[in-house]
């Protein structure tokens, strides 16, 4: 049985770590290479890094925080926000990113989807979503971080994701992120069933069970967590003898 990976999510805005809720009113938290350490030693199994601001200013500024951070953390990095081209994935790449994250770009262009996935590995190139739920009781995807509507259905866009070269997807539920009111186990089933690719729960975890719940109820692959961590609500070492207890293989 695989195990189920958990991932700390480091907004950064400038130099700092920063956390909002649904990806608005961003609060100063710290160095972000700081917290990425401390994860590191603390077990986390990997580390995402996301510039929140990047595709506002058409610009990615995590170059030198990503590689001053391998230095001390050898988790793999994913890397997201404002990455528009084979060049810029190219540059994170060698200051040591793993996997880039694309989200606006893609939804621009989706063939940059095929284009990253085949010049670096499907492993490389991670869809992220930001969903949010209409009226009608689905789920609308969003870009520039959850500010611009799309009119794109979420599991229509991660089926194109999947079938263009994504090999990994990144589904952050808007409406929950930041909040720890639990994520949102219908959306994560419906794209995790969709797709058989790994799917990243993201957006709204606030205690361990809801670790178990999405990957039980929502067949999450892995877990993001942000607001929990940095704000020491709970320990990584919490949330995986959580996830152990209740029949989750988790590398502890």
């Amino acid at each position: 049985m695989k195990n189920i990976r958990l991932i700390a999510r480091l907004d950064v805005k400038g130099a700092n770590l920063v956390k909002g809720i649904q990806l608005e009113g961003l609060r100063k938290i710290g160095d972000p290479n700081e917290f990425a350490k401390r994860y590191y030693e603390a077990e986390i199994d990997e580390l995402l890094y996301i510039d929140i601001v990047a595709s506002l200013y058409n610009r990615n500024n995590l170059s030198d925080i990503v590689l001053n951070c391998t230095r001390d953390v050898f988790v793999p990095i994913t890397v997201g926000g404002g990455i528009r081209t084979l060049d810029d994935v190219k540059q994170l790449l060698r200051c040591g990113a793993d996997k880039i994250a694309i989200n606006t770009a893609a939804i621009k262009k989706p063939e940059l989807i095929h284009e990253v996935a085949g010049k670096f590995g499907s492993q490389c190139m991670v869809l992220s979503i930001q969903a949010k739920k209409t009226a009608g009781g689905k789920w609308e995807a969003y870009y520039d971080n959850g500010r611009e509507k799309t009119g794109i259905d979420v599991l229509q866009w991660a089926k194109q994701g999947y079938e263009l070269g994504a090999g990994e997807i990144l589904l952050t539920s808007v409406d929950l992120e930041g909040t720890r009111k639990g994520f949102d186990l219908e959306l994560v089933k419906a794209v995790s069933d969709i797709v058989p690719i790994p799917v990243i729960a993201c957006g709204g975890m606030g205690e361990a069970a809801d670790f178990v719940k999405v990957v039980n109820a929502g067949h999450a692959d892995a877990v993001a967590a942000a607001s929990v961590l940095h704000y020491g609500h709970l320990t990584i070492n919490d949330i995986k003898e959580k996830a152990f207890l209740s029949g989750i293989n988790v590398r502890r």
